[in-house]
């Protein structure tokens, strides 16, 4: 096929070479050496065997056929000018011959003759794509395909958004108790929580009713590298029958199901599987990206696991810790909890003393695992009433803990919530409310990062403060803060730098920017929450509408997905100009999951932001797209 494409070389001189070496016995695998010898007296030279000079010559012959009389002839059919050129696409090769389980095939989404809205097609087994366009072989219609391969016959059973890529298969299961029992499975939930952190550690998957690429269970699976669909609405949940329905198919727990995180497919049944690999060409782009990229990329990572995952995707540090992921292992939620429902400042200190060696154990591992390179911590964020146990059993045990009754337990609960916990008490309202609280993560920070550079480690811990809107709420943490962890290095006896910013999330902080500067060493635009408060859209719920607002073209593309910048863009670019305006040369980076978007990063390298922060898996992603950037230098309009 080749010697015809590129070379003229009629395809009958092969077919009756092919038919007298068949006739004399000789064997297939001989049938090469016959073929380059015809190849060479046809054309007077050798057959090349470098792939390059293969592809060189195969592009050369795409350029020719612009001119041969069939194309010249198709052009003045179809009233096509002679001098637009034409153009060549390279693509490498996928093998459809490699046996019974591998093919080729054409298909259309419609039928070109008549219209029909039905996949029409056909297809070979063990066979190339040009069997089927030459006419070589018979095909046989693409129906047909499921009885030669009925493992391919697997039924969508509902369409959510592709939270985070993979594929998973396993049981049913409708709480993260059940997933721990059984050592795995699908985890099903209405909307997961910061509790079911361990829970969907273990699952092989996870399928949420609600939320959007934003919601808890995107944002964790991805850091997880775990598959995970939500924002299936058209899903019934049923948790006390522990069952759920779609349509009038019903699946019941323990029964099987599978997930394709790439594409938000849940399947009925158990599909099989593959591993995915990382290729040497993967690590080679890879490494370009790394030596090319203007911008850092930097890991959101709450684990030692996760950073050691980010470190060898050649992560330059993580740009975003979320401290409160790490309150829900088992050593720990007893003590959050009892913190939380503390009656007096006094009560809140115990607690506290029983939680800072263990987060500082947290921290030591992180800052091992990233080996010297910065890493910032972000102080608690969520509401506390998230925090706080759901289930009868936990209560009485926290009530047995804190030798309290039931029904006071329930009455302090009580108090804790909120009409709209997410504008309401938390991140830095609740620093300034309970300082005792940051207090002692700064501590733990500190403590930590003073251990591990003892070891040999030059540790460069930066402290960030969530949700701040005016720079008073800042003036006030960052004070209390340095005057405690000076103190801690002073006693130490060693130097360490650190580093107090915050984080950009809320409008009031991108138009004040310039004043907020002057109380930070350094902004982190948190686009997650930026978004959601700028269109005071819910993050876990706006998925119900987004889809139908993209269809309409009210909206180019999932805010939530790709920054909106004529918006949230504006405003950061504002915070931009007025942060640098205050202090030249500020550290500003983005560690919301915009920080992973090819179309975002163009935008934020655009700004002249310093890095972009990222779950561990989709590092790669983020070091191409700014590698792709640096290389194009682009300059955005608004």
């Amino acid at each position: 096929m080749f010697s015809e494409v590129v070379y003229g070389i009629e395809k009958y001189k092969y077919d009756l070479l092919e038919k007298e070496l068949e006739k004399n016995g000789v064997e297939k695998k001989a049938y090469i050496k016959e073929y380059k010898k015809l190849f060479k007296s046809v054309v007077n030279f050798k057959f090349p065997e470098d792939p390059m000079d293969q592809l060189l010559a195969a592009i050369e012959a795409v350029f020719s056929s612009w001119n041969n009389p069939r194309a010249i002839y198709y052009r003045n059919l179809n009233n096509i000018p002679h001098d637009i050129g034409t153009g060549v696409t390279v693509q490498s090769m996928v093998f459809g011959n490699m046996g019974d389980t591998s093919g080729t095939g054409v298909v259309f989404t419609r039928n070109p003759s008549c219209g029909e809205n039905k996949l029409f097609g056909e297809f070979l087994i063990n066979a190339q794509g040009e069997d089927v366009v030459a006419g070589i072989r018979t095909p046989k219609k693409i129906e047909e395909l499921g009885d030669i391969m009925p493992e391919s016959n697997s039924e969508v059973l509902v369409t959510g958004l592709a939270a985070s890529p993979g594929a998973a298969t396993g049981k049913v299961y409708f709480s993260s108790e059940k997933i721990k029992e059984n050592n795995g499975g699908i985890l099903v939930r209405l909307e997961t929580s910061p509790e079911d952190i361990e829970g969907m550690n273990i699952a092989n998957g996870i399928l949420t009713v609600r939320g959007g690429m934003t919601s808890h269970a995107a944002v964790v699976a991805r850091g997880m590298g775990r598959c995970c669909i939500c924002g299936c609405g058209s899903l019934e949940l049923n948790e006390e029958i522990k069952e759920f329905t779609v349509g009038n198919l019903t699946v019941s727990e323990g029964d099987y199901i599978s997930l394709n995180g790439s594409t938000g497919n849940v399947y009925l049944g158990e599909l099989n599987k593959s591993d995915s690999r990382l290729t040497d060409e993967f690590k080679m782009i890879l490494e370009w990206s790394s030596e090319i990229g203007a911008m850092k990329v930097l890991a959101n990572a709450d684990t030692p696991l996760d950073a050691e995952v980010a470190y060898n995707f050649g992560a330059k540090g993580i740009g975003l810790c979320r401290t409160e992921h790490m309150f829900f292992e088992e050593k720990k939620i007893n003590h959050v909890r009892e913190m939380i429902l503390a009656e007096n400042s006094n009560e809140r200190k115990i607690a506290l003393k029983n939680i800072l060696p263990l987060q500082k154990l947290d921290f030591t591992g992180i800052f091992e695992a990233m080996k010297g390179n910065p890493v910032t911590v972000r102080l608690i964020d969520p509401p506390l009433h998230e925090f706080l146990p759901k289930e009868r059993g936990e209560k009485l045990k926290l009530a047995k803990s804190m030798k309290i009754t039931m029904e006071e337990i329930e009455n302090r609960m009580l108090k804790l919530e909120e009409s709209n916990p997410m504008l309401g008490h938390r991140g830095c309202r609740l620093g300034i409310t309970y300082p005792e609280i940051y207090e002692m993560q700064s501590r733990a920070i500190i403590e930590a990062a003073i251990e591990v550079k003892k070891s040999g480690i030059d540790v460069k811990p930066e402290i960030m403060i969530p949700l701040v809107g005016k720079v008073e709420e800042l003036g006030y943490l960052r004070e209390r803060l340095v005057s405690l962890v000076d103190e801690i290095i002073e006693n130490s006896d060693l130097d360490l730098e650190y580093k107090i910013g915050t984080m950009i999330e809320v409008p009031r902080a991108c138009v004040t920017a310039g004043e907020i500067a002057k109380e930070a060493d350094f902004f982190s635009f948190g686009t997650n929450d930026l978004t959601q408060i700028t269109f005071g859209y819910s993050r876990d719920d706006a998925g119900k509408f987004i889809s139908d607002y993209m269809e309409k073209n009210i909206l180019d593309a999932d805010p939530f997905e790709t920054i909106d910048i004529k918006g949230v863009g504006k405003l950061m670019e504002m915070a931009v100009t007025l942060g640098r305006g205050t202090k030249k040369g500020l550290k500003i980076g983005v560690c919301g999951e915009h920080g992973a978007d090819p179309k975002s990063i163009e935008f934020f390298h655009s700004i002249g932001l310093s890095y972009v922060s990222c779950s561990p898996y989709r590092i790669p992603i983020a070091k191409l797209a700014v590698a792709q950037n640096s290389i194009r230098g682009r300059n955005y309009s608004f």
